[in-house]
């Protein structure tokens, strides 16, 4: 198996040669779509933040195309027990943020949580870095495709509680969409899949995602859920 952590020196790709068809509306969303397109929060222009990147990767299984997300152990301090995507804080062995580092550390993180093996995984796309307030992250969405599957699990159950698959037709889905409203105030996107609620950051690219690629269908955003003040 190629580790991230063992090519870290060799480098790090983005290509669109080869990429199933389907992918192509995502492709162009990828490449049109600006920053105060898919969120309200920004980096901070005084440059604060801690740099991270999550990998956001498209496979195709038995009910079709699909995104791979993990659910974080509850123990943890920042997003315990939320449905992501793999990832986290780059570290300084994965290189310049501002060029190939969040590629690196999109593998790296998503190798360490789910065990995935980096070398099926073709990088086609990187959207534009957003900002999480709660926690301080500045998110590098890092865009997948997975060309060679490989077993996933949690590898780590201090960190993850588990690793799933959830079909785009799901996410499509309107019966499986409503909209989570906290006691801030704070209104976003959600999706009911896999026996649980995908919220926050990662419902919203994958909601951005949907609409930019022309996936998503009308569906009811009157349907609330309500967080607590947990949450």
């Amino acid at each position: 198996m190629t580790r991230a952590s063992d090519t870290q020196d060799g480098p790090v790709v983005l290509s669109k040669d080869g990429l199933p068809g389907w992918l192509d509306p995502v492709v162009h969303a990828v490449e049109t779509v600006r920053p105060t397109q898919l969120s309200r929060f920004l980096p901070p222009e005084d440059g604060a933040g801690r740099q991270s990147a999550v990998l956001v990767l498209f496979g195709e299984g038995r009910h079709g195309p699909e995104l791979l997300l993990m659910e974080r152990a509850s123990s943890l301090r920042s997003h315990a027990g939320q449905p992501s995507f793999p990832g986290g804080a780059l570290d300084p062995e994965d290189g310049d943020p501002s060029g190939d580092g969040p590629l690196r550390a999109a593998l790296r993180e998503a190798e360490e949580e789910t065990g995935l093996d980096p070398s099926g995984v073709q990088l086609f796309g990187v959207l534009p870095r957003l900002y999480i307030p709660v926690s301080g992250f500045v998110v590098t969405p890092v865009l997948g495709w997975w060309r060679k599957p490989s077993p996933v699990g949690a590898v780590d159950p201090n960190e993850t509680a588990r690793v799933f698959t959830v079909p785009v037709a799901d996410l499509t889905d309107p019966a499986n969409r409503a909209t989570t409203v906290h006691p801030s105030g704070h209104r976003g996107p959600a999706f009911l899949v896999e026996s649980t609620l995908v919220w926050g950051f990662t419902a919203g690219i994958i909601d951005r995602l949907l609409h930019f690629a022309g996936w998503e269908r009308p569906w009811d955003r009157e349907k609330q859920v309500l967080l607590d003040w947990r949450a």
